[in-house]
């Protein structure tokens, strides 16, 4: 009989606080935790799995990693265009050198 709640698993913590002081995040460390929430591996599992699973893990971090820095670039050449169509262009000069 399915009571409509989910199974979570008990030893995984539902919310997780990251921060940094003076500084936002880097593409590699938002990568890092979108690949953490996209899989994870057993410690129980046979060791050449696991393995195989963690090298599979860490092509996942970089892979994001490189669409995200793809991403803010692209946002930035918004922003810049945005100032410089709005007039702004020593502020859209600043957000070029960024």
């Amino acid at each position: 009989m399915n009571s409509g709640f989910m199974n979570l698993p008990r030893d995984t913590p539902l919310v997780q606080v990251h921060t940094t002081t003076g500084r936002g995040f880097t593409p590699e460390e938002v990568a890092a935790r979108c690949a953490d929430r996209l899989m994870s591996v057993a410690d129980t599992a046979p060791l050449a799995i696991r393995e195989q699973a963690l090298a599979f893990k860490n092509h996942i971090e970089r892979v994001v990693a490189i669409y995200m820095r793809e991403a803010i670039a692209s946002d930035r050449t918004t922003v810049y265009n945005a100032l410089k169509d709005a007039g702004h262009d020593d502020l859209a000069d600043l957000i070029r050198r960024l």
